[in-house]
């Protein structure tokens, strides 16, 4: 009975050996993809010099991307972001809307799209069929949830990483009138002043529904301190700390 016993006594310790030498290897593995920066998501080469883990050789070349965007492409459009390149900053302004307030959303949008920035539209009466027979409806994007607020609807589509390549996200609400404001010059005003996060301010004279005094213009200066969250604008490297 001695023979077998020294056998079994044997495989185990061979068994040991194998199970050592592969945790042995695994780890050294898992040290050398840290110090090569091995990981899906790339953030400090180009896609092109993704380092691809074991069983993601079959993706397609260009399918893993660090960040996202808004833009709307055609199937069959492969290019680049219709960006233009006269442009100083890239925006997305984003609202929740019902088809109440369409005639103000219209004029919001028009001003918005005429500057070649990006409009999102969070329905939260469920109605977007109404909003077809405007001109630019096709040019906007449109996700729908009923009786949802903005902050929902930024939570769960405005990930920082999808709206990372914006310089600007404005998330306002649908009743706010724009009939004197200049999108692009209110960014430029915000740029030159070193703002991060911010609202425009309101024309007593104008606005026939104020809620908060503070938010009245101050017209003996460009910006102030007051501050609501009514309508506000992040600068990208804030947003994350609201998002």
């Amino acid at each position: 009975m001695k023979p077998p016993r020294r056998r079994c006594g044997l495989l185990a310790v061979l068994v040991a050996l194998i199970v050592l030498a592969s945790l042995q290897i695994q780890y050294h593995h898992l040290k050398d993809d840290r110090l090569n920066g091995d990981h899906t998501f790339a953030t400090t080469t180009t896609i092109d010099q993704v380092q691809w883990r074991t069983g993601a050789e079959g993706l397609p070349r260009g399918i893993v991307h660090s960040h996202s965007d808004m833009y709307l492409r055609p199937l069959w459009d492969s290019g680049a972001n219709p960006k233009n390149k006269n442009d100083n900053h890239t925006a997305l302004l984003a609202m929740a809307v019902g088809i109440s307030q369409m005639q103000n959303v219209d004029v919001m949008a028009h001003k918005f799209l005429n500057q070649n920035y990006t409009v999102m539209l969070f329905h939260y009466d469920g109605n977007v069929d109404g909003w077809r027979n405007l001109e630019w409806s096709d040019k906007a994007i449109h996700i729908l949830a009923h009786n949802q607020t903005k902050w929902w609807f930024a939570k769960r589509f405005l990930h920082p990483d999808v709206v990372a390549i914006y310089d600007f996200i404005f998330l306002w609400d649908e009743d706010l009138g724009v009939d004197n404001f200049d999108p692009r010059r209110y960014l430029d005003i915000m740029v030159s002043e070193g703002l991060e996060i911010t609202q425009p301010a309101l024309d007593p004279d104008l606005s026939t529904d104020i809620h908060h005094r503070i938010t009245i213009r101050n017209k003996m200066a460009k910006v102030h301190r007051c501050r609501v969250f009514l309508f506000s604008l992040f600068c990208i490297s804030k947003y994350h700390l609201f998002s």
